[in-house]
């Protein structure tokens, strides 16, 4: 690679408020905020909404009931049964 066009590509730590979850990972992303990690070093802390704790889709919360309608139609008019 050459040198000096690249970001520094650093440990932050991302931080998921909503379900207050952290974990450490490499990132160009940079903070003023830092947060001493369970290694015992401190590191750049980014704040994040929604993470695979609080996502629906991981979380299986996910609702499906307008994609169940329109199957449930489409099988009604076609002659499908439900199983």
């Amino acid at each position: 690679m050459k040198k000096e066009i690249h970001p520094d590509y650093h440990p932050v730590v991302f931080r998921d408020i909503g379900a207050d979850y952290s974990f450490l990972t490499r990132s160009t992303a940079t903070s003023n905020q830092t947060v001493k990690w369970e290694d015992g070093n401190e590191y750049p802390l980014i704040n994040i909404d929604i993470s695979s704790k609080s996502h629906p889709f991981y979380t299986g919360q996910q609702r499906f009931g307008k994609a169940r309608g329109r199957i449930e139609k489409f099988n009604r008019r076609y002659g499908k049964t439900a199983e």
